[in-house]
């Protein structure tokens, strides 16, 4: 009997000491979580680093002086932090100039046009001098080209107007199904003999804007290249209207982009140095880099404001790090990806253990939670964090994609994350001139900082 009490005297024990433990982690965990919380709200940088990057410099197109402007701005920023190092990363990255703003008109009739909004794709080869003009056809994805055949689209210009999905709850769903057709249109229409290619804006809104992004000639050579613009949703309707009352149409465009050989450009790299595991690093970064139209504040000035502002929450807290803590500003997301391969290529290089990876590149909106690229047992205890951020309406905890930039530095014992916002809005500004500092909510990205910070707060506290 005496035996049996005192194993059953030690066993309640050491339950005690168990819950007692975990009861004292989790409350020092609700703790920190509540000051980072508070810290973004009432502290924070993000905002007006966010002001200065559009308001001030503008779009920050790879290879402009703008972007170099935002380079400089960002890295004095990170010195003023008083972070353990901060440095620049060189990168080749490409050039491409958009030239004098871009004109385009239907003709119904000789001598009666109506002008529309278009913009030239990223990477496009300019129009003669003259512009084009041609009958225009039109095709819902780049799968009609084949049935149609060179016979139909030979000498005319092709209107891709495939639209965005509206039943897609996650709109980045919507866009995968149909961006295709601006990066690949017209190279696949130059093999029927096309002239030039028009495609539908990848926005869910019906609105006046044009929303430019990449696109790509695989290796095709230069003479073989053919134009590509974007046309907006407004636009895309009415000459589509037009076509199935007049088939004959004809369209004109004119553009002036030209693509210049690569410039050296920077990765803005700053770093809090881990107190007792510094040999293992923790990413977060979103990409310094932006289209022309616009000033790139929701893609992605929002996303580099809020991990730059990790590293202040992590001070303002006075929390200090097991871990390395490392943000990066990628160079040339946009239209290229080198800052993102530069970085993984330097790491591996260096022989650098990198554990954990956030990349925040869906806009200053509202977050709702995470998506995590990583194994099985990893996202098990990921998801056992899920309830810490629930007082935050942070609820969303999916294993899904993470970011392009962090892409690079995929590898077995790697988990890789991305912030979630609400996207309902998100497609409204993207890679359009409207995608402007007006267009963020203070709160919103002070949000998104917050949990950011919190989930790195944790990888940093617990590993993998």
């Amino acid at each position: 009997m005496k035996n049996s009490y005192n194993v059953k005297s030690k066993l309640t024990l050491l339950v005690v000491i168990f819950f007692s433990y975990f009861g004292f982690s989790q409350n020092n965990d609700q703790e920190q979580i509540k000051k980072i919380y508070d810290a973004a709200l009432t502290q924070g940088k993000g905002y007006d680093w966010l002001n200065y990057l559009s308001n001030q410099i503008g779009g920050r197109l790879s290879g402009s002086v703008q972007a170099q402007q935002a380079i400089n701005y960002s890295k004095s920023q990170l010195d003023l932090l008083g972070l353990d190092k901060v440095w620049l990363q060189p990168v080749m990255v490409p050039k491409w100039v958009r030239g004098t703003t871009e004109f385009a008109y239907f003709e119904t009739t000789p001598g009666i046009t109506t002008n529309v909004a278009i913009c030239a794709l990223g990477g496009s080869v300019a129009t003669p001098p003259e512009g084009i003009k041609a009958n225009i056809i039109e095709v819902n994805g780049i799968e009609e080209l084949v049935t149609l055949g060179k016979d139909k689209i030979q000498g005319k210009i092709v209107f891709f107007n495939k639209p965005m999905d509206p039943t897609q709850i996650n709109t980045f769903n919507a866009y995968s199904n149909c961006v295709d057709q601006r990066y690949s249109g017209a190279f696949e229409a130059s093999k029927y003999g096309a002239l030039g290619v028009i495609v539908r804006s990848m926005n869910l809104r019906l609105d006046d804007f044009p929303h430019t992004g990449s696109m790509g000639y695989d290796e095709q050579s230069i003479d073989d290249r053919i134009p590509a613009a974007a046309i907006s949703t407004n636009a895309a309707d009415l000459l589509s209207t037009s076509l199935k009352l007049k088939p004959e149409i004809n369209f004109y465009f004119k553009q002036n982009c030209k693509q210049f050989e690569d410039v050296e450009s920077y990765n803005v790299i700053g770093e809090i140095r881990g107190g007792s595991k510094p040999e293992e690093i923790i990413v977060v970064g979103g990409h310094l880099d932006s289209w022309d139209l616009g000033d790139g504040s929701h893609d992605d000035g929002a996303g580099c404001v809020q991990s730059m502002e990790v590293l202040n929450l992590f001070q303002k807290t006075g929390y200090k790090p097991k871990r390395t803590i490392r943000v990066v500003l990628f160079m040339n997301e946009e239209n290229g990806l080198r800052g993102g391969k530069k970085y993984a290529e330097v790491a591996e290089a260096n022989n650098e253990k990198h554990i954990f990876a956030l990349e925040s590149d869906s806009g200053g909106f509202t977050p709702r939670g995470f998506t995590f690229d990583s194994n099985d047992k990893d996202f098990d205890k990921i998801k056992s964090w899920k309830p810490l951020f629930e007082p935050y309406l942070i609820h969303y905890f999916e294993k899904g994609g993470s970011g392009a930039d962090i892409g690079p530095l995929k590898k077995e014992s790697l988990v890789l994350a991305g912030l979630r916002p609400d996207s309902q809005r998100y497609f409204d500004y993207h890679h359009a001139a409207n995608d402007t500092f007006e267009q963020v909510n203070k709160r919103e990205l002070e949000l998104g900082s917050a949990a950011m910070a919190s989930l790195i707060y944790l990888v940093d506290t617990y590993g993998f």
